[in-house]
């Protein structure tokens, strides 16, 4: 593989920060990463990832790009504790009312916490030559002027030059703007929905081979729009725990202390998760944890006539989607597989490859905002930058999430769709779309 530059230079340490550096490994001599954390030596949570203690998925396109990006990482994951289940048999998902007919779907995933992905990864990109991995170190700015970002600044004043700065930086992105416009650059367009969301989470003891009832590995609960704003999560991660994230949007938020957790579960649609709650152990892993999102933001860079060379954004940074969908792991491997195809395309880190790699990412980003967001304004206290159509669009994805419950033939696209294996539009092909419409009026939950 050809080299673009002789450094480049990745700020954010996360998810998003790792992916990027691993698609620049090769593609420049040097990769630095910088992140502000000490980041530890083994799979714990830290401060710079307040949402890690958190339900996470690794949706099947997610995983299926890090395993090219790390080959044999799957295998790994799953020898450390790591949970393999179907989609589509070994989960059970509650959604609009009634439960989503469970089949046999022929796709892998795996289910395990935030904090041991994310410590598999960092290993790996370690360990790859000319990468490095520097903690405890912040970065105040960018350097360069309004056509070219040439290298950023550190708290201390160190300065690292770089042919390529990827940010990294995740929710805030008013750091991303401010050095931007610290150098004349030109800003992108914000989007913003205000959600709401918060969560709250408690680890269980997990018997080695338990099931929850009917045999699910995972649960999950979707409220009934407009009036019930509740969702939950458990999924089995590794060290033989239940993760159990209870969460809601507009303030629908489940309490800390075990009483007020144990009630918000025991008043879910269904028992599973109550059940659990009550009768399972609690890890002693302390307390229960908490996260909020407040809002949804998504930066248009792709709308920038002439985007800065030597910088793209990544991952939150570029667009920070609503957790509760779980995508946000899975389409920042993504867009750092796009990122890799526009270098090896221009040879440099020029305008004319930001431009190329932002209008890629925007087309990888397009659907999962599209369902995040359709789903937020399923709620009328949501509000923001609502995507034309959203009603008339809403209206029927309710209509193929009721067909789901008795037709595995919907329930396989809103699958794919949710795991990032089709677009949006593929329940609008109008053969689906006559499937849908009759096995929905089947639905025991219709009513």
């Amino acid at each position: 593989m050809d080299s673009v530059g002789a450094h480049a230079v990745v700020i954010g340490g996360s998810m998003a920060g790792l992916v990027a550096a691993r698609a620049l490994a090769g593609r420049f001599g040097r990769v630095t990463v910088l992140d502000r954390d000490a980041l530890p030596g083994e799979a714990r949570d830290r401060r710079g990832v307040p949402q890690s203690g958190h339900a996470h998925a690794l949706l099947v396109s997610g995983q299926n790009t890090c395993e090219a990006l790390f080959p044999g990482l799957t295998d790994e994951l799953v020898a450390g504790g790591a949970v393999p289940f179907d989609p589509g048999a070994d989960v059970l998902f509650h959604q609009m009312g009634g439960h989503r007919l469970r089949f046999d779907s022929g796709l892998h995933g795996i289910s395990l916490s935030r904090a041991f992905l994310e410590y598999a990864i960092r290993s790996r990109v370690a360990g790859l030559p000319g990468v490095e991995i520097r903690d405890g170190l912040a970065v105040s700015g960018l350097t360069g002027n309004a056509e070219r970002v040439t290298g950023v600044e550190l708290d201390g004043g160190e300065r690292l030059a770089a042919e390529l700065v990827v940010d990294a930086t995740g929710h805030g992105g008013a750091r991303t703007e401010k050095w931007l416009e610290d150098l004349g650059c030109p800003v992108p367009e914000v989007a913003t929905v205000k959600v709401g969301v918060g969560y709250t989470t408690r680890l269980l003891r997990r018997d080695d081979g338990e099931r929850l009832r009917d045999g699910a590995l995972l649960y999950l609960i979707a409220g009934v729009p407009p009036h019930d704003k509740r969702a939950a999560a458990v999924l089995p991660v590794e060290g033989g725990r239940w993760m159990v994230t209870l969460a809601g949007w507009h303030g629908a938020h489940a309490p800390a202390d075990p009483q007020g957790f144990a009630k918000f579960a025991a008043e879910l649609p269904t028992g599973h998760i109550g059940e659990l709650v009550a009768r399972a152990e609690p890890s002693g892993e302390g307390d229960a944890r908490r996260f909020t999102h407040p809002r949804s933001r998504r930066r248009h860079f792709e709308r920038l006539r002439r985007p800065p060379a030597g910088h793209v954004a990544i991952g939150d940074a570029l667009c920070s989607l609503n957790p509760v969908y779980g995508q946000g792991m899975s389409v920042a491997a993504l867009e750092a597989v796009q990122l890799g195809r526009c270098l090896d395309r221009f040879g440099t880190a020029s305008s004319a490859m930001a431009r190329a790699y932002y209008r890629a990412a925007a087309k990888v980003i397009a659907g999962p905002w599209q369902v995040a967001t359709g789903g937020d304004f399923m709620y009328p206290e949501t509000v923001g930058h609502r995507p034309p159509g959203t009603g008339l669009v809403n209206r029927y994805v309710r209509q193929v999430v009721l067909a789901s419950h008795v037709s595995a033939d919907a329930h396989r696209v809103v699958l794919d769709m949710q795991h990032l294996l089709a677009p949006p539009g593929a329940a609008l092909r109008p053969a689906t779309v006559v499937r849908s419409l009759l096995a929905a009026r089947r639905s025991p939950a219709r009513a």
